[in-house]
């Protein structure tokens, strides 16, 4: 649970994967915590929350982003329900602890801030909408903690400024490849900001990612991103605006899985001048060498008729079979033999 968990680029550290929640608890605490425990079964190294106080962030005429339920009249209401009191979050970062993950919650106003640096965060996301919110991420910046900054919605030379605020307080950085739009389409996912961000501000880099599917995780990772924030739901049939763009438990252990599979990958580059054993041993099976069409007695002077190639390779390779032609058998030779230099003498004729 230390601080030191974000990494640089040039760290060898597996990629942090932090199942992303959101709203997706439609204000029950007890679902809050079931997606604790899920994240942690499917291998999630961190859980992420959103800490909406309605007083704090909202007006009453605040649109919809996407109308959803008849149960709230008002934006401001649907964020009245999803707030949790400061005991609760308190348990939710306990029960993340316990699982062994880091806690994770996006503050959407000072106050939030305020509540969540009472209750512990491993570190800070800076949602999409923020960016430009200079105050909100000078006061995450002046805790010390790790500052993730999401770019779904903004210029480079916005992000720019917001990196540079959060250096301007000593405190780590990383920033998010990001795209607002949920679900996601492929065309919009942009994974070549990886490596432009990387390149930009030699920090940490990582995706947040809402497609609804496991897919741009997986290519990410061969990125070598340092963070992946995915957007999760217990079911495709929960109810919720943000359904469409989660991946289901299940799916997230199988992102999980991948991501580590594509990082061992990525750490032992082979070299075709340099096989590895394993498939080394494989040649012998698998390759062919020079054998005899028919029984051969010794003295034959070998035409093309006499030889062809077969498995296995541990003879005379059969790309060889060329230059055995007009050599002299030194004794018998049966058909099928896999034939050695040893059965051969004299030189080509």
């Amino acid at each position: 649970m230390s601080d030191t968990w974000l990494h640089r680029p040039d760290d060898t550290a597996p990629c942090t994967i932090i199942a992303e929640v959101g709203q997706a608890h439609d204000g029950s605490l007890g679902i809050a915590h079931a997606f604790v425990d899920a994240a942690a079964a499917a291998g999630a190294d961190a859980i992420k929350f959103q800490t909406h106080l309605a007083d704090a962030e909202s007006t009453p005429d605040e649109p919809w982003r996407k109308p959803f339920s008849s149960q709230d009249k008002t934006r401001w209401d649907y964020w009245k329900r999803m707030e949790f009191e400061e005991s609760q979050w308190v348990e939710l970062k306990d029960h993340a602890h316990e699982k062994g993950m880091l806690f994770l919650s996006s503050p959407f106003s000072l106050k939030a801030v305020e509540l969540l640096e009472r209750v512990g965060v491993a570190g800070w996301k800076v949602a999409s909408g923020e960016t430009n919110n200079h105050a909100l991420i000078d006061a995450m910046a002046a805790t010390g903690r790790p500052v993730m900054v999401s770019t779904g919605m903004s210029l480079l030379s916005e992000i720019d400024a917001a990196v540079e605020r959060v250096r301007g307080r000593d405190a780590p950085v990383a920033v998010f490849q990001c795209t607002s739009a949920y679900p996601c389409p492929p065309e919009l996912l942009g994974l070549n900001m990886i490596s432009e961000f990387r390149e930009r501000y030699g920090c940490a880099v990582g995706l947040s990612e809402h497609s609804g599917t496991i897919y741009p995780s997986l290519a990410a990772a061969a990125y070598g991103i340092q963070l992946l924030e995915v957007h999760v739901t217990l079911s495709k049939d929960m109810f919720g605006p943000d359904v469409p763009s989660s991946v289901t438990p299940a799916e997230l252990q199988t992102i999980v899985d991948g991501v580590r599979f594509i990082e061992t990958m990525n750490a032992h580059p082979v070299s075709k001048d340099n096989m590895p054993e394993s498939v080394s041993s494989l040649r012998a099976i698998f390759t062919k060498s020079v054998v005899a069409t028919t029984d051969l007695e010794r003295g034959t002077v070998l035409e093309s008729a006499h030889l062809t190639s077969k498995k296995p390779g541990s003879g005379i390779p059969a790309n060889d079979l060329p230059s055995l032609i007009g050599r002299t058998l030194a004794r018998d030779v049966a058909r099928d033999k896999l034939l050695s230099h040893e059965d051969l003498e004299g030189t080509a004729s």
